[in-house]
């Protein structure tokens, strides 16, 4: 039992210095672009734009996407991703679907009515 708890407490005190670089911005200098790009892609890994297929590479704390979409939101939800895991700047190729830009302005026009709820 003892030789388990020092085995886990051997694996836990570098994981733990690990989390604490990690919540340091990038900004002080404390980021690589090795632990930005990891971050970013655990992110997309646990999120619903992670089925798009992005791609993420960051070099100088500039993280650049690339890839396609046919959700708009799914563009802006991957800048707002990278910021998040801190990148400096990111750079957003993603290109959306002719359908979802049809579809977004479509949703702008018309005449918009706010529903109010009667007792």
């Amino acid at each position: 039992m003892k030789r388990a708890f020092a085995i886990i407490s051997l694996l836990l005190v570098p994981l733990a210095s690990f989390a604490d670089k990690l919540t340091r911005s990038h900004s002080e200098g404390k980021f690589s672009d090795a632990e930005i790009e990891a971050t970013i892609k655990a992110k997309l890994s646990k999120s619903k734009i992670g089925k798009d297929g992005f791609q993420v590479h960051v070099k100088n704390g500039i993280a650049t996407w690339t890839g396609s979409t046919s959700i708009m939101q799914h563009k802006g939800a991957a800048t707002r991703m990278a910021k998040t895991a801190g990148a400096l700047q990111v750079v957003n190729n993603i290109k959306v679907s002719d359908q979802a830009k049809a579809n977004a302005a479509g949703n702008l026009t018309g005449v918009r009515r706010a529903q109010v709820k009667s007792d």
